[in-house]
């Protein structure tokens, strides 16, 4: 705690490859309007110039931590090394083209200190912005008054988290203490949020301040592009946090969501010509209950190796884009 009784915040921004954006993500952690920020910066072996604008942004900006990895380590370990930094009671993990609000961390800190302790997570609203920075559509839709006109689940969200993606990751400040408990992120891993929220909410609960705090750019090389992307491992992930959340389910709503989650990543490895994945994901879905016919089917064919994953792939980037708003697909 500092003098003043306010708590301090660990924002820790890891970079690759984001010589474009890395010195405006960097300034809005700077102009946030909170005073107690410790921020360390994590660059991830890039190969372009990000890593000399950052050294360039250290000499006159205010004093912060950067760690240099000379192979690129993947997204959790390198968040891992900055955790293991962290002195804040409260963590946000930034990536080096995403961009703070100004008053983020203060509207923040302010909902979590309300808070018990038995809440790991407040997290809330943000607006997509494109490589250029122009605004594209907010995560939640809004009101004239920027509130959200959806219900946004909060406190006990382990059975929404099993059930739809809802979340935008980056606008969540996590406890500290709850972070260092669970050993941070799954190294073993390609992406963070999932297993993170998987593990996290069940134990404990999550808030949702309705705020928009956030711009999170979507770019065409983006992490979830890589889902239909053969032999990417994301698919592969996905299922290691399915095996973690079939351990950690309590009553056969939870079971019967887990279901319905396995049955829609059995068809994207179809997709994804990821065959002999699709056939373990179905083993795992039949733990839980028969997977009927439909299912089956698409079992089936995963058996057949059939080579769809190029026509998918023109698929999602002619034609469902030609019928997404500005282009994007979510």
């Amino acid at each position: 705690m500092e003098e003043s009784g306010l708590p301090l915040v660990t924002v820790i921004l890891t970079s690759y490859n984001q010589e474009k954006y890395i010195e405006e993500a960097l300034t809005s952690v700077f102009y946030q309007t909170y005073p107690y920020i410790q921020l360390i910066v994590v660059d991830n072996a890039s190969t372009d110039n990000t890593l000399a604008l950052i050294e360039r942004f250290r000499v006159t900006s205010p004093a912060f931590q950067l760690i240099k990895n000379n192979v690129n380590a993947g997204l959790c370990r390198a968040f891992n090394q900055g955790l293991s930094l962290a002195h804040g009671k409260y963590v946000i993990d930034l990536s080096g083209d995403d961009i703070l609000i100004s008053g983020r961390i203060e509207d923040q800190v302010s909902a979590f200190e309300e808070l018990s302790e038995e809440y790991a997570v407040v997290f809330s609203n943000a607006t997509y912005v494109d490589a250029a920075g122009r605004n594209v559509r907010n995560h939640y839709p809004v009101d004239k008054s920027s509130k959200s006109l959806q219900s946004v689940p909060s406190g006990d969200v382990y059975k929404n988290i099993l059930e739809r993606y809802f979340i935008c990751t980056p606008t969540m400040m996590m406890r500290t203490a709850i972070l260092n408990q669970l050993g941070g992120y799954d190294e073993n891993l390609l992406f963070e949020d999932f297993d993170f929220w998987i593990r996290s909410s069940v134990k404990f609960k999550y808030f949702y301040l309705d705020e928009i705090l956030m711009k999170k750019r979507i770019l065409p090389v983006s992490l979830s592009s890589l889902v239909y992307k053969k032999g990417s491992g994301m698919l592969a992930s996905y299922y290691a946090v399915c095996n973690k959340a079939y351990d950690l389910n309590r009553d056969q709503k939870e079971f019967d969501l887990l279901a319905a989650r396995i049955r829609t990543f059995i068809r994207k490895c179809l997709y994804a010509q990821e065959f002999e994945l699709a056939i373990r994901f179905r083993r795992l879905l039949n733990y839980i209950e028969n997977p009927g016919w439909k299912t089956e089917v698409i079992v089936f064919l995963c058996r057949l190796h059939l080579p769809i994953n190029f026509i998918y792939r023109f698929y999602i980037k002619n034609v469902k884009k030609a019928f997404t708003p500005e282009g994007f697909s979510f």
